[in-house]
């Protein structure tokens, strides 16, 4: 049982502290417990926790869509839709490409393309673009129609026919987090950005993992200077504290959904929470910390640190058969002593993980990848400690003879 939580730190029921490996799920970036964040959420709950967002706004909601709207260059990506997760920020992506296609006279659009081993989240449309079969197999058929595709080169080569019906594209830029941390060549997200643009097809990024900071840069599609016509933020967007999600879009698609009196445009989708002001402040809280405390200037030489200890610990491990890094994210794949990949049964990631919390760690692991994904404001002592102890858990569980 975690009781308690103390900057880049957990604490369990039994007083251990524990370095928080992944983030709390990935969703943590300034810390657990910082006091701007908990005075902002303080005062907003003193003064409103909740108003209905059907007929009526709230001064944090629209304080944050502009600060979202500011990450981008002027006249981009000018819209935001609140909901409450993930998931649903893609949900409402998809939903949005779909009647917006409807609308424009072209309801053929309405397939999506997708990559093989991404996770989008596990409502139902979302599950549907998923290619993991351990999460979607029973679901995937239930949702949206969706053609999955290997890679850029497999998607160029579909067939007209089945291009022409696209609605749009959907993507974890740079990365893919689930699939085991799991990188896309240097390039390959403009081209996409490229080809979207040749077949009119709208492209959608899923950055409620890379959003915030967590690839160096504060979105990941900036490291490519890509624009795309939808993309879902969430996890990270409150700091870690309150359930909060947000799907921006253009002018052009917020114009479709304009109507004459007479006419049925209207967008049909929302929740209970979308854009609660006690979420919304935090999230202004967290964007500011990023601009006073120089969050992403600082997180360059931990980047390079954390780089050089993995690059050591391969070069010295045999039992370290890859090391994948995008900015502050790593992924780890172990393996046998002799080079060979493990059983998939035996589960030996999640056994070092297991092991890693008596050297001080939490984190998770995706099969025998192992997962770390440290809070931004980790300082290199905190670093350290998070690589000492995988090569420690990995020492406990497969020795080396």
């Amino acid at each position: 049982m975690i009781v308690r939580g103390e900057g880049a730190y957990l604490v369990d029921q039994l007083g251990k502290r524990y370095l928080d490996g992944n983030s709390s799920i990935w969703t943590n970036i300034h810390g657990h417990g910082h006091p701007a964040i908990i005075s902002a959420i303080q005062g907003q709950a003193a003064t409103l926790a909740h108003s209905s967002a059907l007929g009526f706004g709230n001064e944090p909601a629209a304080e944050l869509a502009a600060a979202l709207v500011g990450c981008f260059p002027k006249e981009t990506l000018t819209k935001v839709f609140y909901t409450d997760d993930g998931s649903t920020a893609i949900e409402c992506a998809l939903r949005l490409a779909l009647q917006y296609w409807e609308m424009e006279g072209q309801p053929e659009r309405a397939s999506f393309a997708a990559f093989d081993s991404a996770y989008h989240g596990d409502t139902m449309g979302a599950a549907a673009l998923g290619g993991i079969a351990t999460f979607h197999k029973r679901v995937s058929k239930l949702g949206v129609p969706v053609c999955h595709v290997k890679d850029l080169t497999h998607l160029i080569g579909l067939p007209p026919e089945e291009v022409s019906k696209l609605a749009a594209v959907v993507i974890e830029p740079l990365i893919q987090g689930a699939a085991g941390m799991r990188l896309w060549p240097k390039g390959m997200l403009s081209e996409l950005r490229a080809w979207c643009d040749e077949h009119g097809v709208f492209l959608i990024l899923d950055e409620v993992m890379t959003g915030f900071g967590r690839t160096g840069k504060m979105f990941a599609c900036q490291h490519e200077e890509v624009i795309p016509d939808f993309i879902a933020l969430a996890k990270g967007l409150t700091g870690g504290t309150l359930p909060l999600a947000a799907t921006l879009t253009t002018q052009r698609v917020f114009d479709a959904f304009l109507s004459r009196p007479g006419e049925d445009r209207t967008f049909y989708y929302g929740h209970s929470y979308c854009g609660n002001p006690l979420g919304c402040t935090a999230a202004l809280a967290s964007l500011q910390i990023f601009e006073e405390e120089a969050v992403l200037a600082k997180l360059t030489n931990k980047m390079e640190v954390l780089g050089s200890l993995l690059r050591e610990w391969q070069n010295a491990d045999r039992r370290v058969r890859d090391v994948r890094q995008c900015g502050f994210i790593a992924g780890i794949d172990i393996g046998d002593p002799s080079g060979a990949a493990f059983s998939s049964g035996d589960k030996f990631g999640a056994q070092v993980c297991l092991a890693a919390r008596a050297h001080g760690l939490l984190t998770r692991p995706v099969n025998d990848t192992l997962v770390l994904m440290l809070p931004l404001c980790a300082d290199l002592d905190d670093i350290r400690l998070a690589v000492a102890a995988l090569q420690a858990g990995l020492r406990d569980v497969v020795p080396v003879e």
